[in-house]
């Protein structure tokens, strides 16, 4: 439920969105996505967050993150790390859990909602303080993929889930190959 004179704010953590949507076999079209939730209330910020790898001479994310700079989102990011498993596979590490949670809270006492697009349950906590707080949380994630894209103490914690792939109509694009938030294996429990 959005009150159009509530304001909101967005934050999302990419790839954990790409990954729910991946699953569900479409692309995000974030000028979609901004003007959707922008409909649904006075929106204050829209913040994306990912991880980058500083050592390649190309990002393959990087069109994707200057786009979104330059169209309204705010953009936080950080170096990934990378190192070689026990199989001796690359991996990168790019978790942004703490950035969003921090920004999170600092802004609380000047909205009324916050849309969350992340199913890790590690943001449980986060929730449940903004809830304290008396912002309302939706979060936004999906159940239809196999597993289940978000954590079950997520979304019993949130004030309202919004299942992604109901989103897919009014957000959503056929996927194709085109850079995005795709080349993180994120070493940690994002559900």
């Amino acid at each position: 439920m959005f009150y159009k004179d509530e304001r909101l704010a967005l934050f999302i953590d990419g790839s954990n969105l790409y990954a729910a949507a991946k699953a569900l076999g479409f692309d995000i079209d974030y000028k979609l996505l901004r003007q959707e939730f922008a409909r649904r209330g006075k929106m204050v910020r829209a913040f994306y967050y990912t991880a980058l790898l500083e050592n390649d001479e190309y990002s393959p994310i990087r069109p994707l993150v200057d786009w979104l700079h330059y169209n309204g989102f705010t953009m936080v990011t950080k170096p990934a790390k990378e190192y070689t498993d026990s199989q001796g596979r690359r991996k990168v590490k790019g978790n942004m859990d703490i950035e969003l949670t921090v920004d999170a809270m600092e802004l609380a006492p000047r909205v009324d909602h916050i849309v969350l697009f992340s199913g890790d349950g590690d943001f449980r906590p986060l929730v449940e303080s903004l809830q304290r707080q008396g912002v309302r949380v939706s979060v936004v994630s999906t159940i239809r993929s196999q597993p289940p894209m978000i954590a079950d103490e997520l979304r019993r914690q949130t004030d309202n889930f919004i299942e992604l792939d109901e989103l897919r109509d009014v957000i959503g694009r056929p996927p194709r190959d085109v850079p995005n938030d795709r080349n993180f294996e994120v070493a940690s429990n994002d559900a």
